[in-house]
């Protein structure tokens, strides 16, 4: 049998006998003046049950390839896996203009219709203010797709670049990373 448990249930008490329930209300007798703080259930914590307070909402999905998602949740399973509607990519990245000392952002989405994401690959996700949906992210201005793209590869081929360097420095001091050997080859 399954129980329909809440935020606002009181915890389940240890032991069923007649001792077990005067030590319970021999401590919550004493324990009246400082109020105990509220156990959540264990059910509270399951991955698909957090799931079922944002269907039909938009939401931010950020993917473990790094990818940003905003869409609206459908559908989901007991493996989290993610069926999105009116789905759109977000990407960003920051100019690095020697004439200019002050670096700018740049964004760009690209709509994408219904989107299914395993639960697996998902890394955080969480509802989007609808107020503040159409405002652009401070410190951002919208650009075109492919020009940030572009940017926003070449950081990460020069961020690649400076990780692959700093693990063999540190392959030469003894440490050994769990990407080591993928690093050396």
């Amino acid at each position: 049998m399954m129980e329909n448990l809440s935020i606002h249930d009181p915890p389940p008490q240890p032991g069923g006998s007649s001792l077990g329930r005067a030590a319970a209300a021999a401590s919550a007798s004493t324990s009246s003046a400082a109020p105990q703080p509220q156990q959540l259930p264990p059910q509270m914590f399951t991955t698909a049950a957090q799931l079922l307070d944002l269907t039909d909402k938009k939401l931010l999905v950020c993917l473990r390839d790094g990818r940003k998602l905003n869409g609206v949740l459908r559908s989901w399973d007991q493996f989290a896996n993610l069926v999105l509607q009116s789905t759109v990519e977000r990407i960003y990245a920051i100019t690095s203009d020697p004439s200019d000392p002050q670096p700018k952002g740049l964004y760009a989405e690209q709509t994408h219709g219904i989107f299914l994401v395993r639960g697996e690959n998902v890394l955080l996700l969480g509802e989007i203010d609808l107020d503040k949906d159409d405002d652009p992210p401070p410190g951002f201005e919208k650009a075109e797709f492919a020009a940030v793209e572009k940017l926003a590869k070449e950081r990460r081929a020069v961020e690649k670049t400076k990780e692959k360097k700093k693990l063999q420095k540190l392959a030469t001091l003894g440490f050994e990373g769990e990407n080591l050997g993928e690093v050396m080859l």
